[in-house]
């Protein structure tokens, strides 16, 4: 049985562990050195696949493309070659059509040394997964690593079909030391673990619907989870856009006087929210089940 850690492996290790055994061919690979040519100008390390793998393969014997940030390489930032692949890659699943296309998403957001070469890139992989969600693509952002989903990568994750995500994974616009940055740590410890997660992390997230499949933070888990987000119906209609701005405007009117994760943990109706970090992962939802159907 395979036990390792999505938390702690690579990009590659990831791959090889999520689809199907010797399934994986990889695009655009390190033997080609595609690097940064930003990163090179400034005389800073680079890496021959410029932070993210991109390949096809299937799962559970289902096509599909593939995409895993490195979040051991500048945070698994985004910069104009690391945005290209993944563009490139989504634009493959618009003319090949296959069962989905999985963004194992590992980043701190844009790449700063990169500047508008990165944000531009970032707004282009947006645009890359709406044009091919419009077109009936299913795209699964997989968030469970030790860099994150935040920045313009968090708003590319939102903009996905699914989102998967281990009680470990943390997604967010801002990071933890952005806002303590421009706001003072009063406003928010980033060094206080238990208020990241429980503000941004899986568990906070699943409960505010930002998160469709909560997993444990283990290969099969994200692997099992990936496959149901591939089975549930997905829709890119004015519908769909109209229920989920109906349900952010609830959100904001509940949860306003909310200034912790426990306060709305609690407002949810969830017995003693300060247990809710240490809840096994099936006990966790089976009692959310239960809070959506009260």
């Amino acid at each position: 049985m395979r036990h390792r850690s999505f938390y702690e492996a690579t990009a590659r290790q990831r791959i090889v562990e999520i689809l199907d055994a010797h399934s994986f061919a990889e695009l655009v690979g390190p033997e080609q050195r595609t690097v940064s040519p930003h990163m090179q100008a400034l005389q800073l390390p680079v890496a021959f696949d410029d932070g993210v793998v991109v390949g096809r393969g299937t799962l559970h014997t289902k096509p599909v493309l593939i995409a895993a940030q490195e979040g051991g390489f500048v945070g698994g930032a985004v910069g104009e070659v690391h945005g290209a692949k993944i563009v490139g890659l989504l634009e493959r699943a618009r003319r090949e059509r296959p069962a989905a296309a999985l963004l194992l998403i590992d980043s701190g957001g844009v790449r700063l040394h990169e500047a508008n070469a990165g944000l531009i890139a970032v707004s282009e992989i947006i645009r890359a997964i709406l044009a091919a969600r419009s077109d009936g693509v299913t795209i699964i952002a997989a968030i469970g690593g030790a860099s994150g989903c935040f920045g313009g990568m968090g708003i590319a994750a939102a903009c996905c079909s699914a989102v998967v995500m281990s009680e470990e994974g943390r997604l967010a616009l801002s990071g933890p030391e952005v806002i303590e940055t421009a706001h003072g740590v009063e406003e928010f410890d980033s060094r206080d673990r238990a208020l990241v997660w429980r503000t941004m992390g899986g568990k906070h997230r699943y409960l505010l619907e930002d998160c469709d499949v909560l997993v444990d933070g283990d290969m099969e888990g994200f692997r099992a989870g990936i496959a149901a987000a591939m089975e549930a119906p997905q829709s890119l209609t004015l519908e769909a856009l109209e229920r989920e701005q109906a349900m952010l405007a609830r959100r904001l009117q509940i949860f306003s006087s909310s200034r912790d994760g426990r306060d709305v943990w609690r407002t949810l109706g969830w017995p003693n929210p300060e247990t809710v970090p240490l809840v096994p992962t099936d006990v966790f939802l089976a009692q959310a089940a239960a809070l959506r159907a009260a």
